[in-house]
Parts: structure tokens; C-alpha cells; sequence
């Protein structure tokens, strides 16, 4: 009898309390596994959005030296074909509505043609596809001469409205590039 008093009174104030810190263990656990989870899917898609932006330089990089390996005087593009490009190409700041400023092309009708189009829907090596749309420009620099100023810009083929590289250079006749 004496021994269930005294277990009766060592359980007697701690009734209940081994469940209570479990409970509290899981959740901190549980908060802790869920945490690790939301890093993990953030990563996922941190990596997604870098493939796709390097596939999309990628493209916009082999669309500028296509433009390298022309002549100087080939560079530009077909007037009509500009006037046709779909949205958003004529609302981005790489166009300039004054027809002037825009380096303008005759259609070619013999092969090989070497014209270049303002508006293309190319695959990526990542299996998507992505609008590129490429604007040809006047640029006056120092000494008052004029080049030519390429601007690729690659965005979704489905959501146009997303942006994924946009890349420029210049192309001088005195130099050639």
C-alpha cells in the first residue's frame, strides 16, 4: 500500500505532461521538414528560370552572330516584314516608329538570301519555344557617324509579355563590325 502512495504521488502533478511535450516536438519537427521542403521547391524553381534565361541568351547570342557573319550592307531589315510584326513588337523600346531611324532592306527574291526577320519563333535546346524578335536601327555616336545598332529580344512564344534576354551591338562600316 505504502509503495502506491508514493507512485501516486510522483505521477500525481505530471499527469498528462509527457503527451504535451511530444505534441510540441512534432510541431517544431514538423515546421522544421516543411521549411526544408519550401527551400527545396524554391530551388527547383530558381533553376528552372536560369535554364530557361541561358537558353534564351543562348539564342539571342547565335541570332548576333548570324548577323557577324553577313556583310555590312546586309544588315538591316525588310521594311513590309516590320510593319507586319506582330504585338508586342512594335510596342517594345527597342523600335522606333520614325521608318527613318529603322535600317531598311529590299525583299530578296534569289537565293541565298541573306534577310534577316523581325519576328521568329526558333526551339530551344530545353525543347521550349521562344519568340525572338530582332530590331535594326540608325544610332548616331561620337563624331557624328552613323551605325547600325542590332537589338535581339527573346521572349515566351506563349506569354509574349515575359522577357527572357535582350542583347545589342553596333556595327560600323568603318570597321566592319
Amino acid at each position: 500500500m505504502a509503495k502506491r502512495r508514493l507512485a501516486a504521488q510522483r505521477a500525481g502533478g505530471d499527469g498528462g505532461f509527457g503527451l504535451v511535450e511530444l505534441l510540441i516536438a512534432l510541431t517544431v519537427l514538423l515546421v522544421g521538414v516543411l521549411a526544408v521542403f519550401l527551400m527545396f521547391e524554391s530551388g527547383i524553381v530558381t533553376i528552372k528560370r536560369a535554364s530557361t534565361r541561358t537558353t534564351a541568351s543562348a539564342l539571342a547570342d547565335a541570332q548576333l552572330e548570324s548577323f557577324r557573319a553577313i556583310k555590312y550592307d546586309s544588315i538591316g531589315l525588310v521594311e513590309t516584314e516590320v510593319l507586319l510584326a506582330a504585338a508586342p513588337y512594335s510596342s517594345d523600346p527597342a523600335y522606333d516608329a520614325n521608318p527613318l531611324n529603322r535600317v531598311g532592306l529590299l525583299p530578296c527574291g534569289v537565293a541565298p538570301c541573306t534577310t534577316k526577320v523581325p519576328v521568329q519563333t526558333l526551339a530551344g535546346a530545353d525543347g521550349k519555344s521562344y519568340r525572338v524578335d530582332t530590331f535594326v536601327t540608325w544610332q548616331t555616336v561620337a563624331g557624328g557617324r552613323n551605325v547600325k545598332r542590332v537589338t535581339i529580344v527573346v521572349r515566351d512564344a506563349g506569354a509574349t509579355a515575359t522577357t527572357y534576354a535582350r542583347v545589342a551591338t553596333f556595327f560600323d562600316a568603318s570597321t566592319g563590325v
